[in-house]
C-alpha cells in the first residue's frame, strides 16, 4: 500500500484510499491516525459544548479548545487569543478581506494590493470589494512564479488598506517572499494578509514574522479533518485588526465568527498543528527525498519545471512534458498514481491555469502541466513506473 491504513470502529483495518499512490496532497491530505483518534474521543467521550459553563462536560470541551489555540499559536508564534476558529482557509480569507471593508470605507483607505496567482478564495472576495469601489491592484509574478517584494513596494500608496499575498502557491508550490514583503510594510499602516493554506506546518520561520497581521489556515492540508481552519488575527500593540463579522448570532470567537464550536474538529486541528511543528524536520527531509526521486525519473523525459525550483515547497512538483496533454497524462496514470493538473477548487473546469498564465508560460506548457504533491502519509512512490507510463505519451 502507498498510504497508511486506518482503523474503523470495529477494530478491523480498512484502507483509506485505492491502490493508486496518492499524489494530490495539495488538494487534501488523509487524516493522521493520531488526529483521528483525538477527533473520535471528542465526538464520543468528551462531547460537551465549549459554551456550556454550568457543568464539567462543557468545561472539558472549553479546555480542549483553549489547548488547541495554544497548539496552533505556537506554530506561528502568535498569542492563543489571536486564533479564531473557522470552517477552513476559504472562510478565513473571506473574513480577513471582506471584514476590513467597513474600516477602509470609514478611513478612506480603499487601495488593495494582491497578486494574480492567489487562490480563488482571495481573488473572488477582492472582486466583491472592487465592485464596491475599492481599487484592487493585482501584481504579476515572475516567470518563476513568485511576486518580488520590490513590486509590492512600488505599488504601495498612503491609502493602501491591505496587502494580500499567499505564503505558497497551491499549484506550483512556489514559496512567496512574505518576509521580504513584511520588511517593505514596516512603518506602513496597511494590513498584511497571508493565505497560508499550503504553507502552515510546512514552512515555519516566515509565518512567525510578527508583521503578518492576518493569516488563513486550513486543517485538511496537514492531516486534520476537512471543515476546520483558523484565522490568525495578530494585534498591533493592544489593538486587534478592525475586522467586522460576516455572520451574526451567538457571539462565539470574540464576536467575529459565531456558531457552536466544533470541538472534535478543533481538537484535531490542534493535534495536527502540534505534530506538524514537532515533526517538521523529519517530514521535510522525507519530502525532499520523494521530490529527488521523482525528478531523477522525470527530468530525462524532457520535463520542464513550472515554478522556480529554488523556491518550491519540498512537497510539491509541477511540471510539463513536451507534447503531452495533462488530461492524457492523468488518464495514463489513473490506476498507478492520483495526480492533478491544478487547483481542486477549479478541477471541474477545463480553463487554463490562471497561475501559469500569469507567469507568462506558453499555452502548450500550461495545457501539459501536471501537479504532484505528497505528505507524511506517503510511504512509497513508483517513480520509475510513472516515468515509463508518461514516456509512452511523449512524441518521438
Amino acid at each position: 500500500m502507498t498510504v497508511a491504513s486506518i482503523t474503523d470502529g470495529s477494530g478491523e483495518l480498512r484502507h483509506a484510499l485505492s491502490q493508486a499512490t496518492y499524489l494530490d496532497f495539495n488538494a487534501t491530505a488523509p487524516v493522521d491516525e493520531r488526529v483521528a483518534a483525538e477527533v473520535l474521543r471528542y465526538m464520543t467521550l468528551e462531547f460537551g459544548n465549549a459554551g456550556s459553563r454550568t457543568h464539567g462536560y462543557g468545561q472539558a470541551a472549553k479546555e480542549r479548545v483553549n489547548q488547541a489555540r495554544r497548539e496552533i499559536a505556537e506554530v506561528v508564534e502568535a498569542r492563543p487569543e489571536e486564533i479564531i476558529f473557522t470552517s477552513g482557509a476559504t472562510e478565513s480569507d473571506n473574513i480577513a478581506i471582506l471584514g476590513l471593508a467597513a474600516h477602509g470605507e470609514a478611513t478612506g483607505r480603499k487601495h488593495i494590493i494582491s497578486t494574480q496567482i492567489e487562490h480563488k478564495a482571495v481573488l473572488e472576495p477582492l472582486e466583491v470589494l472592487a465592485s464596491r469601489g475599492f481599487d484592487v491592484e493585482l501584481l504579476a509574478p515572475s516567470d518563476g512564479g513568485w511576486v518580488p517584494a520590490e513590486a509590492v513596494a512600488a505599488a504601495l500608496r498612503p491609502d493602501t488598506l491591505l496587502v494580500s499575498v499567499m505564503a505558497a502557491n497551491n499549484e506550483t508550490g512556489v514559496i512567496q517572499p512574505v518576509e521580504e514583503i513584511a520588511k517593505v510594510l514596516a512603518g506602513h499602516a496597511a494590513f498584511f494578509h497571508v493565505d497560508a493554506a499550503q504553507a502552515f506546518g510546512k514552512v515555519v520561520a516566515p509565518l512567525q514574522n510578527p508583521r503578518l497581521d492576518l493569516m488563513a489556515i486550513s486543517g485538511h492540508k496537514i492531516g486534520a479533518p476537512k471543515g476546520i481552519g483558523a484565522l490568525v488575527t495578530r494585534r498591533r500593540g493592544f489593538k486587534r485588526p478592525p475586522l467586522a463579522p460576516l455572520m451574526f448570532g451567538g457571539g462565539q470567537e470574540r464576536g467575529l465568527r459565531p456558531g457552536t464550536l466544533p470541538v472534535p474538529l478543533i481538537a484535531g486541528l490542534g493535534t495536527a498543528s502540534r505534530l506538524a511543528l514537532t515533526e517538521v524536520d523529519v517530514r521535510t527531509d522525507r519530502a525532499n527525498q520523494i521530490k529527488e526521486l521523482l525528478l531523477r525519473s522525470l527530468l530525462p523525459l524532457g520535463a520542464t519545471l513550472n515554478g522556480d525550483p529554488r523556491r518550491t515547497l519540498p512537497t510539491t512538483l509541477n511540471l510539463s512534458l513536451p507534447g503531452v496533454d495533462s488530461e492524457a497524462a492523468i488518464v495514463a496514470l489513473k490506476d498507478l498514481a492520483a495526480v492533478s493538473n491544478g487547483s481542486a477548487c477549479t478541477s471541474q473546469s477545463y480553463d487554463p491555469s490562471h497561475v501559469l498564465m500569469a507567469a507568462g508560460l506558453p499555452r502548450e506548457r500550461i495545457d501539459g502541466a501536471i501537479r504532484m504533491s505528497w505528505g507524511t502519509a506517503t510511504i512509497d512512490v513508483p517513480a520509475e513506473e510513472i516515468a515509463t507510463r508518461l514516456s509512452a505519451l511523449v512524441p518521438r
